[in-house]
């Protein structure tokens, strides 16, 4: 029992960066009330990742806030091609366009009705993000937000969870107590270490670009824009040449950028200067740069922790799984962590979810972590390990054949930017809260396969001609489970809905009528779990549909 002391909570998040937000947001989205510690009283201002993946952006889609978040970072103008250049001021080698945010809301508005990408990629510094992410979560009613306190010490049993939190500004303390608490606390997690579990996999990749210690450094540059890259813009550039090999990303869309370089000496700190003649070497000559901040890194790295936590202590995002960021699958990653672990939660606190529930958290979870770390690993041994011919820069036929050649090169590692496999083909196969139905597709990085084979992502479908806000099947399942009778015939599911009643276990059914979702997903009924994954389909009712709702419910396996 809760000391009288203490505040007591369902859910405690130790870490407040976007998989701690998004936690706790998810939780208020299921009705359970959440506090959040940070250390920091506020987020970093430093850009990090600029990708927020289609799976992400479909999360947001759910919260209501996926509007807002596109309408941050570049303008809406902007082109989120990435492009190569022998250098800024020189040769363009090569470009893989992309649409800007507003093409890709008029693709969205012209799409089939089929269209399994609903709100597709979009590029806004995860610092704009974060800052959002916190406003508002300081405005829903089932979050208490602690910034700038800091856990000290937390203590589990069988009835829940003790945390002591020191305010860093002034050492006030306070007492919790929670049923359950999420370590969202990167990849030094304390809470990670007060349990005794441990990283394995690759700790770094040593390569001659873009290996081993990196350094992210923050620049102003006016000069880029207006005398180099104004005419030619993108999201992403690339200097490729003997010389050097460095990626520039666009921050705000005008003088602000992320300059990604590799560090002169391992052990040093970074250097202004060094910052400074790397960016000469990438434009061909010296321009005005303002160095704001810098942020080490390693590229290559491949982590993920032998446990995902520990009873009533979870974890989650770079506290179970370190990645390069190529690829941008880091921030993605964790953040599918929280919308697996935030209706088990949910599931446990309402008191319907059963012994194995939570236990599926890290069997679900444990083998997409390996598959998407190793994935932005190989991404990021493709692109530094490759060569340019030493003529790339003459002005010669040689240099023209030289340029055509690394052209031709580097137009193949569009799979790095799009990757809508790794954003959406991730599958819980093998789960023992998920029922078997068959085979899926085959797991490929760079393509999506929809299938109702349990087990993955529920395919899309449009209902009706809209393609707005409520258009989507994704905004008509609800909060607990939803069993779809799909097609002009389905089968009556009286017994389903008694099931889950018996067993408390929150269901809605939602009919769709339409034969080409019924062909979608080439069955009458398709059971859907909170977090919009399959976990049975039929063609007629299941014949123990207690057993069915026992088992997805965690209640047996």
């Amino acid at each position: 029992m809760p000391e009288e002391n203490a505040n007591a909570i369902p859910v405690a998040i130790v870490g407040g960066g976007p998989v701690g937000l998004m936690l706790a947001l998810f939780l208020d989205w299921q009705g359970v009330r959440s506090v959040l510690f940070n250390t920091e009283e506020t987020t970093r201002w430093h850009p990090k990742g600029s990708t927020e993946g289609a799976r992400t952006m479909e999360h947001f889609r759910r919260l209501g806030i996926a509007g807002e978040i596109r309408k941050l970072g570049l303008p809406a103008d902007h082109p989120t091609d990435v492009a190569y250049f022998t250098r800024f001021g020189s040769h363009e080698l090569a470009r893989l366009h992309m649409p800007s945010a507003g093409e890709t809301l008029q693709k969205i508005a012209e799409c089939a009705k089929t269209d399994q990408v609903p709100e597709p990629i979009h590029r806004a510094n995860q610092m704009y993000v974060e800052r959002f992410l916190l406003e508002h979560v300081k405005n829903r009613p089932n979050i208490v937000v602690r910034f700038g306190w800091r856990v000290e010490h937390l203590d589990q049993d069988g009835a829940g969870v003790r945390l002591t939190a020191e305010r860093v500004a002034s050492g006030e303390r306070q007492d919790w107590h929670a049923q359950y608490v999420v370590g969202c606390d990167g990849g030094r997690s304390g809470v990670r270490r007060a349990l005794g579990i441990k990283f394995r996999g690759e700790a770094g990749l040593e390569q001659r670009y873009f290996g081993g210690r990196m350094f992210s450094t923050y620049v102003r540059a006016p000069a880029l824009h207006r005398e180099f890259l104004g005419s030619r813009r993108a999201w992403q550039y690339w200097a490729v040449n003997p010389e050097i090999r460095a990626s520039l990303i666009a921050v705000d869309g005008g003088d602000e950028f992320l300059f990604r370089t590799r560090a002169n000496e391992p052990d040093q700190p970074p250097d202004d200067n060094a910052v400074a003649d790397a960016m000469r070497r990438c434009v061909g000559t010296g321009i005005d740069l303002d160095v704001i901040a810098h942020e080490p890194w390693t590229a290559g790295m491949a982590l993920v922790a032998e446990g995902f936590g520990d009873r009533r202590v979870l974890l989650a995002g770079d506290a179970v799984h370190l990645f390069t960021p190529t690829g941008g699958f880091g921030m993605n990653t964790g953040i599918d962590d929280t919308d697996n672990l935030a209706w088990k939660l949910a599931a446990m606190v309402q008191g319907w979810g059963g012994g194995r529930l939570l236990r599926s958290y890290e069997t679900e979870r444990m083998p997409i972590a390996i598959r998407n770390t190793e994935a932005a690993r190989r991404l990021t041994a493709n692109i530094g390990e490759t060569d340019v011919d030493r003529a790339i820069e003459q002005s010669s036929p040689g240099g023209e054949s030289a340029r055509r050649a690394a052209g031709h090169m580097l137009a193949q590692f569009s799979e790095q930017f799009g990757s809508i496999g790794v954003q959406l083909g991730a599958r819980y196969d093998g789960s023992p809260v998920i029922a078997d139905g068959g085979t899926p597709p085959t797991d490929n990085l760079t393509t999506y396969t929809p299938t109702s084979v349990p087990g993955g992502r529920a395919p899309h479908f449009w209902i009706g001609e809209g393609r707005g806000q409520g258009s989507s099947l994704y905004d008509r399942l609800g909060r607990g489970f939803t069993l779809l009778r799909l097609g002009p015939s389905p089968p009556t599911v009286s017994a389903f809905v008694r099931a889950a009643a018996d067993r408390h276990v929150p269901l809605e059914v939602l009919d769709v009528a339409d034969s080409d979702a019924r062909d979608l997903y080439g069955c009458d009924l398709a059971l859907i779990r909170p977090d919009r994954y399959v976990a049975w389909r039929g063609n007629r009712p299941a014949a123990d549909p207690q057993g069915l709702f026992a088992q997805v419910s965690g209640h047996r396996d």
